[in-house]
């Protein structure tokens, strides 16, 4: 059977993605390329004895190396030379989905067009001449309703015959004008001279692409050969000077403006208009409503209320279910495992581990679901340009919203999904600045935190409290992203380049596939790492056990009042009694192993430094379970102040108990929400840095984020006690 590789690419929101869940249904692979994190998706179409093996490429503007993205799509067609690339081009923007494909053409990429969405080129009153489009650029060129599945035969049918046909790489030549060319020209001849990358590219392509200056392709030639190199990059200046004198502009403007130039000359007889091409359309008439300066914003807020307000009304009962199942699991294991290490590890390491990343599932699968649909519908596109005029004044991008929300903007969200949701940024400095930013939102297993100290210090004023720390934390996020972009994430802005897609009613099973890719990567990263993570946890709190000369003692006096209980009948009242006693020895016995254990020394051997923000050996012992799990932070507190288990949703008991404490005060509680919204983030989200750009800033974020919660808190508490000390808020 022959193999062909085939290249399917395109602009985002071209439907390429529709076009290959269409043409590859459930024969699909979704991984990531070597040693990044941009996603691989690849299917098969097998007709006859031919095979073709359709690799995906990320959606990309250009070829042009500005982002993760366009370098992966570029690499692919430079390394492994598919047979044939199908640039799928939205048709109702034939002219500026046209740039990417002369780029492939000037590569010399074997292309076929697919003009998609023909259906909304007819309602626009637009005629395309198919056959002399395709005459012109000596290409096959396919019309297309990927949607609808309308012209996929016809698709597959062409691209056996071009596999099979072998067409060689024969690059385009443009003219860039009088200022252009003749160093071109010039920068051409002396990379063929010297053999410099014409293994990978064709000469003019490399001339073009030092005009551009393309920092991949002029960091290949500097390793290459430095002195070429530095030939070529002196002529690029030469010019470069010329034009800025002479026409005050650029070579990489200059090359954009020739480009659309040839693609509008090109265009001029393919396409007629039957009424006003500059019409409103339908997508048109909703923007001016939901893009606009002052209603735009609001409708975006609201949209993304609802989108928390069903995540978590559709999520609360299938959560509730796979808690219940891994309850019944704890349970099952604990009436059946004898007492010691085995039963310990199975319950509090292994379903307690799994189990708390399991129940985030339902939450996650309708979050994605409800983004996917933002996605596809063209929405997120809307939000993104709404709201990137402010977000690039901290150095972030008008795609960082979602990510942002996501982690907890509106509080109630998770970091995880919020991390994997910067996939969506194109430029590499403000992702890995959203990345590292958006684990200081309020998220889900934080807001039982808040609301425990709220509870026990604040009782009249926790609606304001919430309200508080949420602004607090986009200030801080805002803030701190600015402070990366000056110093360790320094350089230019990525451009934001977006056109805004006509509004779509997504197609089910899109959306089911777009979710289950998102799910089942959450699954895989934090699913499997969190088990050995949780069992860590759990052998640090647990070992090395106490003494037993402290321990026998309080076993002694528990087995005495469960006999005494157990063969004598007493009233309700003395009954409670003795079963509060057990339980008050229970906890006991629970303290003196944990200020014994690992985790409880560390506790108190942090005490001297910690209590400048006001924390003692307790709270040092849950903020230290809290890296793991913000969950842990309040069941680890009921620990620590002998209450044994604690359920969350009722830690009345709790809050009551540490508002008793002397060593507690307003000032050390607020002191302590904010080191919990700011400090290291739980293990899963430091994987999933590391999963979205590298281990280097996982750990960067540990220690920044653990390090710059720890001086905020001690300037509140210190500050707290000197000026407010007394004072109720």
């Amino acid at each position: 059977m022959k193999e062909f590789t085939i290249a399917l690419a395109g602009n985002p929101n071209s439907g390429k993605t529709t076009l290959f869940n269409l043409l590859t249904g459930a024969r699909q692979h979704v991984g990531n390329y070597p040693g990044i994190t941009v996603e691989k998706r690849e299917g098969y179409i097998k007709s006859g004895d031919v095979k073709l093996r359709i690799v995906d490429l990320p959606g990309t503007y250009s070829l042009t190396a500005y982002s993760q993205e366009e370098l992966v799509a570029r690499n692919f067609l430079v390394n492994e030379k598919p047979s044939l690339v199908v640039d799928v081009i939205d048709a109702t923007n034939l002219e500026r989905h046209m740039y990417l494909a002369v780029q492939f053409m000037e590569l010399g990429a074997p292309l076929l067009l697919v003009l998609n969405m023909m259906d909304e080129v007819k309602k626009k009153g637009i005629e395309i001449d198919i056959d002399k489009l395709s005459s012109l650029l000596k290409c096959p060129v396919v019309p297309m309703v990927a949607k609808k599945g309308i012209g996929k035969n016809e698709l597959i049918e062409r691209m056996i015959d071009c596999s099979i046909q072998k067409r060689n790489w024969t690059p385009l030549t443009i003219s860039y004008g009088p200022d252009l060319d003749p160093v071109i020209e010039e920068i051409s001849i002396i990379v063929e001279e010297n053999n410099f990358l014409t293994e990978k590219y064709p000469a003019r392509w490399i001339a073009i692409k030092y005009l551009e200056e393309d920092e991949d392709i002029i960091s290949q030639g500097d390793a290459k050969d430095l002195d070429v190199s530095n030939r070529l990059k002196s002529l690029v200046h030469k010019v470069s000077t010329h034009c800025e004198k002479t026409l005050n502009t650029v070579p990489e403007a200059i090359v954009a403006d020739y480009r659309y130039g040839y693609i509008h000359s090109l265009l001029k007889g393919v396409i007629k208009y039957r009424f006003d091409p500059d019409r409103l359309d339908i997508s048109d008439k909703i923007d001016r409503v939901l893009t606009n300066r002052f209603i735009g914003p609001f409708v975006m807020f609201i949209v993304l209320y609802l989108m928390f307000k069903m995540t978590f009304l559709f999520g609360e009962y299938p959560l509730a279910l796979i808690q219940d199942f891994f309850g019944f699991l704890s349970n099952l294991a604990s009436n059946y495992l004898p007492p010691g290490f085995v039963k310990s590890l199975v319950i509090s390491g292994i379903i307690d581990g799994v189990g708390g990343v399991m129940s985030f599932v339902p939450l996650i699968m309708i979050m994605f679901f409800i983004l996917a649909f933002l996605e596809d519908s063209g929405y997120m596109a809307r939000m993104a340009y709404m709201l990137d005029r402010v977000l690039r004044i901290f150095g972030l991008h008008g795609y960082s919203v979602m990510p942002f929300i996501i982690s907890g903007g509106i509080p109630g969200g998770c970091a995880v999904p919020g991390i994997m949701a910067t996939r969506t940024l194109r430029g590499p400095k403000e992702k890995i600045a959203t990345i590292l930013t958006a684990p200081f939102f309020p998220c889900g297993a934080k807001v039982p935190v808040f609301l425990l100290l709220a509870g026990a210090f604040f009782p009249k004023s926790g609606d304001k409290l919430m309200f508080f720390l949420t602004i607090f934390s986009w200030l801080w996020a805002l803030i701190i992203a600015k402070l990366f972009r000056i110093s360790v994430i320094r350089g230019e802005s990525t451009p934001f380049v977006m056109e805004l897609p006509p509004y779509r009613l997504p197609t089910l099973k899109g959306l089911i596939i777009h979710t289950w890719e998102r799910v089942w990567q959450y699954l895989k990263k934090a699913g499997t790492v969190i088990l050995l993570i949780s069992i860590i946890i759990w052998a640090g709190m647990s070992y090395p056990t106490p003494p037993k000369r402290l321990i026998i003692p309080l076993d002694k006096k528990i087995n005495s009042l469960k006999i005494k209980l157990s063969k004598t009948n007493y009233d309700k009242i003395k009954e409670k009694q003795i079963q509060d006693k057990i339980r008050s020895l229970i906890a006991e016995k629970k303290k003196i192993a944990l200020t014994h254990s690992f985790a409880g020394r560390l506790g108190i051997f942090l005490e001297d430094v910690t209590k400048i923000a006001g924390f003692d050996w307790k709270s040092n012992i849950a903020l230290i379970g809290g890296i793991a799990a913000k969950e842990v932070i309040v069941s680890t507190l009921g620990t620590a102040y002998s209450l044994g288990e604690v359920d969350v949703e009722n830690s009345s008991s709790l809050s009551e108990r540490i508002a008793n404490d002397p060593d507690w005060n307003n000032i050390k509680a607020l002191s302590f929400m904010i080191f919990v919204l700011i400090y290291a983030p739980c293990f899963v989200s430091v994987v999933t840095i590391a999963q979205e750009s590298n281990w280097k800033w996982a750990i960067f974020s540990v220690f920044f984020n653990t390090l710059s919660a720890f001086l905020m808190s001690g300037l509140v508490y210190q500050l707290g006690i000197k000026f407010f000390n007394g004072l109720t808020f």
